[in-house]
């Protein structure tokens, strides 16, 4: 895995350097660090906006992916191969549902597709942990990544559109691992919860608090789709 990885990489790197850079990136680059990280500070409430965004979103995708492997082979005594055919199954939902909402942003706006996406998780969480059937349990683990990674074919667009112009690279990778770094407990919290509560309960509490969550956060949060990249920073 490791080899296949680095070609990758390396092929990656290639195309990169060869690539020119965009025109809206050549007007309103910092050529010094300590530039890009002041405009990083006045800034700073975006910033902490899409962290909370960030680091919620990080709970949802883990939560529904880390430990549903483990649920399916001990709760429900499936074999290894079985589990993995599930997640062969549920993870082309994903691929499929990241282009299908990223492209239903440009019409409905990020904002509301990316609710209407968490909706669909919503909805899929009863079959998805509850479920008793094999055939419940593979409808619900589909709905529920076509929900979350829905809302991740949104994502890229949205905090680059909310990024200022000067750190368009900087801002949203920034927000995106420190985000992913703020929740990597979330593993242990649902795994804790479900030595108390049992798989189900804890699947459903945990992921059902974080779209709660979401879903406020983006009704309540700003959207800039459709900004002109070339353009001079809006004010805040």
């Amino acid at each position: 895995m490791f080899c296949v990885g680095f070609t990758v990489a390396i092929l990656i790197s290639i195309l990169a350097l060869r690539a020119p850079e965009s025109s809206a990136w050549q007007l309103h680059h910092q050529r010094s660090i300590g530039t890009m990280f002041r405009v990083l500070w006045e800034n700073r409430t975006g910033f902490a906006y899409l962290l909370l965004v960030m680091t919620v979103m990080s709970c949802l995708s883990h939560g529904t992916q880390d430990l549903y492997p483990d649920f399916l082979k001990s709760e429900h005594g499936f074999a290894r191969s079985t589990v993995s055919e599930i997640a062969i199954l549920y993870n082309l939902c994903a691929i499929a549902s990241s282009s299908l909402f990223g492209h239903l942003s440009e019409s409905l706006g990020r904002r509301h597709t990316i609710m209407l996406a968490l909706g669909i998780a919503l909805l899929a969480i009863y079959p998805w942990a509850f479920g008793i059937a094999f055939s419940t349990l593979v409808v619900g683990a589909c709905l529920m990544q076509f929900g979350v990674q829905g809302t991740f074919g949104v994502i890229p667009a949205h905090l680059n559109e909310l990024a200022p112009n000067a750190v368009r690279s900087l801002f949203p990778g920034f927000v995106y691992q420190l985000g992913v770094l703020i929740a990597s407990p979330a593993v242990s919290i649902q795994y804790a919860l479900q030595r108390r509560l049992g798989y189900p309960r804890a699947l459903t509490l945990f992921e059902g608090v974080v779209i709660a969550s979401l879903l406020i956060i983006f009704f309540l949060g700003p959207e800039r789709k459709g900004r002109d990249f070339h353009k001079a920073d809006e004010s805040a």
